[in-house]
């Protein structure tokens, strides 16, 4: 191995423990806590090395984020895998991806609630939030109903699920009624 492939894997190491270190303490304490300070203290770096990987705290969750967006493809598709039929596998997706948001309330942050700095629904958005939208679309394409544009009709469930995973994070709706409102959103949503 060269020095320079050396040198190369090093990096991505030092990288991937700068993100795995700022999940963690966001899932632990909130991003409030995750500086660039404490990051350097904790991964036991100094900050210029940790700023010779990330410009700062909002590339660091846009990282957060990518890795996010691919455990939720996995975990929407991982649902959705074992149901049998149209309906099965919306109620599947519906509860996935609202248990994922529920285990995950960092990562979940990261992705749709705080500036990441990437960009969505565009050209150049990058590939695992093209991945985790397209989890969705696949299920939800096939029940968007006659002349529905299944894209369209994609955001606007996932957009109810949103709302719902924030809502309840956020104690605004009675986490024990959450199935009630998973049962309610595919039955009025949904086109069978």
């Amino acid at each position: 191995m060269s020095v320079q492939e050396r040198k190369e894997r090093e990096r991505a190491n030092r990288e991937r423990l700068i993100v795995a270190t700022a999940r963690e303490l966001a899932e632990q304490q909130g991003w409030d806590a995750v500086t660039t300070r404490r990051l350097a203290e904790r991964i036991e770096y100094s900050q210029p090395v940790l700023y010779s990987h990330f410009s700062g705290k909002r590339e660091i969750i846009g990282a957060v984020a990518l890795q996010g967006a691919a455990e939720l493809a996995v975990a929407v598709r991982a649902a959705t895998a074992a149901a049998d039929g149209p309906r099965a596998r919306v109620t599947a997706l519906a509860r996935g991806y609202l248990d994922f948001a529920e285990r995950n309330p960092a990562v979940y942050d990261a992705l749709f609630q705080l500036n990441n700095g990437l960009p969505y629904a565009r050209e150049d958005t990058p590939e695992p939030l093209k991945d985790a939208f397209a989890a969705l679309l696949e299920c939800l394409g096939e029940v968007a109903g006659e002349g529905v544009e299944p894209g369209l009709y994609t955001e606007l469930f996932w957009a109810s699920l949103h709302g719902l995973a924030t809502l309840t994070r956020a104690g605004r709706l009675p986490p024990a009624d959450t199935e009630q409102r998973v049962e309610l959103l595919v039955d009025r949503l949904a086109q069978f």
